[in-house]
């Protein structure tokens, strides 16, 4: 009668409970029961998987900016950018007036085996109209990928025919690369512009390096602004190309992850070589461990302004539904012993924190180094003797401010508007096929010049969108608008590889570090 009884009570009780005095049941999950309770008694049907999710997101929001939950659906999207590739039909697109434009496809890929072309428009995926519907990229990323042999028929308008083109298009693997451009900026001067840390990072950059060697190169820029991270190994690796062997680079610790170092080997192939690097305010993670350990061992220059800040590290739970848990483990820190991370407040989803960028415009820091508070309690010094500051992210050595300069005014007013961007960009699709005449990107940039013209053109479209004619402005920053013009043309036509050779002739960061690698 009492093992029926305590039986009958079990099956009658909702939830777990646990008994009164010093013993607690040492299984007792008091989340699971919560969920089911409310599952079996709320008022309301309810979706058990979406309750779930919200519930980890809900304490997520109390933990730290960078541990995060990725649904199912979400997952290749977050993921797919790090690892190197990805399997679709291999278009770079954009949204233009609610129709998918082809701004480039992807050399060797599918779309460009099967006759798309830069600047077709694609109306139709599957017989499904998609221009004209407020698609998002989101909607055609979606539409587009796909697994490797899988099928996918786009119909496609090319200006001059008057009827749609079908194609079919058979899905395959599409490689993704981190380095944007590298190129010899001048005779001994090597240039790299990284966008993340990948899972191919480390190839590609050994692969450009030793390219820029074979040409010349004594010196290096490794432009690292506005890259967001990554692959912790691959920032490591980087780092090891710079530093003699048993030099650290890196080390993580956190309370339930004792301390990891990670040291230089003696495989570097440019510890002999100047270097420069490049950072801002978009910099963060992997590109600030590598300015970090360069910092850190006198090991090289680093110019722009402070990186972002972030300097958690996550580990992934896959979930067997396709969903992942990103869970922040351990804290970076410099050589030195400098955290990277920056305070943080918890709760409330963040905003604070993940607004800091308008919040160091408002108060005068992108502008102005006097305007950043260094905290005198965090203070390092480097085996040379140069003093280096904590509290969150990586402080250049020299400061490149954004220009303030008032008389920019008419010229700031056409960048916030995108309209030079804009206007390239039609300009580009009304007249490819001429531009297409130029054999590459070198002739192209012998030959092809922003005329009168052309500029009267640009004056007058600002205009009719919103920015008013300025004669004295717009003769102030001549310069600037007609290299910006040309060098967005050029991308539209030859990718970074016809943008950045032009665009870096007006880059004040850029040319600080050339100057500062000639004087070396």
């Amino acid at each position: 009668m009492l093992i029926a009884g305590i039986l009958i009570g079990n099956m009658l009780t909702p939830v777990s409970t646990i008994n009164t005095g010093n013993f607690q049941l040492k299984n007792y999950d008091k989340l699971n029961d919560a969920v089911s309770y409310i599952m079996k008694e709320y008022v309301d049907t309810l979706d058990r998987e979406k309750l779930t999710e919200e519930g980890i997101n809900g304490i997520l929001e109390n933990l730290d900016p960078h541990s995060q939950y990725i649904p199912a659906e979400m997952f290749h999207d977050v993921n797919d950018p790090l690892i190197g590739n990805f399997e679709g039909i291999g278009v770079q697109f954009r949204i233009e007036k609610d129709t998918i434009l082809v701004v480039q496809t992807i050399p060797g890929g599918p779309s460009e085996k099967s006759g798309i072309f830069a600047g077709d428009r694609i109306v139709k995926i599957d017989d499904t109209l998609v221009a004209g519907v407020k698609f998002t990229d989101n909607d055609a990323m979606r539409k587009l990928k796909g697994k490797k042999g899988t099928r996918v028929k786009v119909g496609i308008f090319r200006r001059g025919l008057p009827n749609l083109i079908d194609f079919i298009i058979t899905r395959d693997v599409i490689p993704t690369y981190s380095i944007d451009i590298a190129y010899m900026a001048e005779p001994t001067t090597g240039y790299i512009k990284l966008s993340k840390f990948s899972a191919t990072t480390y190839d590609e950059f050994k692969k450009a390096v030793h390219e820029l060697i074979d040409d010349g190169m004594t010196g290096l820029i490794l432009d690292l602004r506005d890259n967001a991270g990554g692959y912790l190994q691959a920032a490591i690796d980087i780092s090891d190309e710079f530093l003699p062997a048993d030099k650290l680079i890196v080390y993580t610790e956190g309370k339930n992850q004792p301390r990891e170092s990670f040291f230089a080997t003696s495989k570097g192939s440019l510890e002999n070589n100047k270097v420069v690097i490049l950072i801002d305010e978009g910099s963060a993670s992997a590109s600030e461990i590598v300015a970090g350990a360069i910092q850190d061992n006198d090991r090289g220059q680093i110019i722009g302004r402070r990186s972002f800040g972030k300097g958690l590290v996550q580990r992934q739970l896959d979930f067997p539904d396709g969903s992942a848990l990103r869970l922040t483990v351990a804290r970076y820190y410099t050589p030195t012993g400098r955290c990277i991370q920056r305070p943080y407040k918890k709760g409330n989803g963040f905003e604070e924190y993940y607004a800091d960028h308008y919040q160091r415009l408002a108060n005068g820091e992108l502008e102005q180094k006097d305007s950043i508070h260094l905290n005198d309690s965090l203070k390092y010094i480097t085996p040379a003797g140069k003093v280096l500051y904590g509290g969150g992210g990586i402080m250049p050595d020299t400061f490149i401010p954004l220009d303030g300069d008032p008389q920019l005014k008419y010229y700031n007013k056409l960048l916030q508007g995108g309209l030079i961007f804009r206007f390239a960009f039609e300009y580009t699709d009304k007249n490819r096929n001429e531009l297409r005449s130029y054999s590459s990107f070198e002739e192209f940039n012998k030959q092809f010049s922003i005329t009168s013209v052309l500029l009267e053109e640009f004056i007058a479209y600002a205009e009719k969108n919103g920015v008013e004619r300025d004669n004295e402005g717009f003769q102030y920053a001549k310069a600037k608008i007609i290299t910006l013009l040309k060098a967005y043309i050029s991308r539209n036509i030859y990718d970074d590889k016809g943008f950045y050779p032009i665009f870096l002739s007006i880059d004040q960061p850029f040319l600080e570090a050339c100057n500062y690698l000639n004087n070396q």
